[in-house]
């Protein structure tokens, strides 16, 4: 593939998929005022969040759409005008493509129930845990299983000190805590304007810039595609929100962060790039251990964590631009040590 050219196609996906998302806002989100799929805010969170009961939700759709529509255009576009045939490259290559792409869509389809059971069936807590938990194990356990059929190549990962190493069927259960685990997390971490959308940009910006130094061009594909479909959403989620991402979005990016790290052979990047989800999450559980234990004293004004900030003050944009600065400088010391 000629280096200059592939730039261009990076850029081309995210400008299609802002684009797409951009545009689509426009008639969705009035579309979903008109059905009435208002978020119900609930009494747990801060009493100053009720002023967003009824803003619309399931917006993630405009960037799972702008995503989606990207990406299918540039392989098209690839294949048939600059002969780039992704059935050209290795199994594995292809396994970990269409493989990532099929776990988001499932993680967003999970979600897209819990919003609509919330929603339109009026139980505001929309899937249990368990019935959430289930799901995403059935899902995870698929993805795994193609992973490990895929053939040694597709389940190989370089793990730091070890280097590359084949997980043979201990792919299966590495695969199902990951990508429980990462998508509860971003779930989690949607609870302000703008937030999981704008930190989730700057971990996909980083994972794009581990996509060029790895010559990974297909798994650039699909991050470039995911910030640019995250950024044409922010222009009506960032505060004050005219529209939230809903279970829809925060669980598929959870699932596309993972297919894309798994893409690349780095699942461990998760760690570093996804540093304010695993904030949030070990909040929650501190949280929750603390008061178990102490018998209701509370370790944080409020969980998750960015709540915990806006009892003490802070405003939700305040908020966005330290965790994504948080997430900026964590990803470049990372990917400088991966450089260096």
């Amino acid at each position: 593939m000629p280096n200059l050219t592939q730039p261009l196609a990076l850029i081309a996906a995210a400008f299609v998929a802002f684009l797409t998302a951009a545009l689509l806002g426009k008639k969705v989100i009035p579309l979903l005022h008109k059905l009435k799929f208002g978020q119900t805010i609930l009494d747990i969170g801060p009493s100053w969040h009720k002023n967003k009961q009824g803003t619309p939700t399931m917006g993630g759709v405009l960037f799972i759409a702008g995503m989606l529509l990207a990406v299918i255009v540039m392989l098209v576009f690839c294949g048939t005008v600059l002969n780039w045939n992704i059935l050209a490259e290795p199994t594995a290559t292809q396994v970990r493509l269409y493989g990532g792409l099929l776990l988001a869509v499932g993680c967003g389809a999970i979600g897209f129930v819990d919003d609509y059971i919330k929603i339109v069936k009026k139980r505001n807590l929309g899937l249990t845990d368990k019935q959430k938990l289930f799901l995403q194990f059935v899902l995870s356990l698929g993805y795994a299983l193609l992973l490990y059929f895929g053939g040694a190549d597709a389940r190989t990962f370089y793990l730091p000190f070890f280097g590359e190493v084949d997980f043979g069927l201990w792919i299966i259960p590495v695969v199902i805590f990951i990508v429980a685990g990462a998508s509860n997390a971003t779930n989690i971490t949607d609870g302000v304007d703008g937030l999981c959308g704008t930190v989730t940009v700057f971990a996909a910006i980083a994972f794009l810039t581990v996509c060029g130094l790895l010559g990974e061009f297909y798994q650039g594909l699909v991050s470039a595609a995911l910030i640019g479909g995250l950024m044409g959403f922010l222009l009506y989620n960032l505060h004050p929100a005219k529209v939230f991402m809903g279970d829809t979005g925060s669980l598929y990016i959870g699932g596309a962060l993972c297919g894309i790290a798994f893409g690349i052979g780095h699942p461990l990047l998760l760690v570093p790039f996804g540093v304010i989800y695993i904030m949030e999450t070990l909040s929650v559980i501190l949280q929750v251990g603390y008061f178990k234990l102490t018998h209701g004293k509370r370790l944080f004004r409020m969980a998750p964590i960015h709540h915990h900030f806006e009892m003490g003050g802070w405003n939700e944009n305040r908020i966005v631009i330290t965790f994504s600065l948080i997430t900026l400088v964590v990803s470049a010391l990372t990917v400088l040590f991966m450089w260096l």
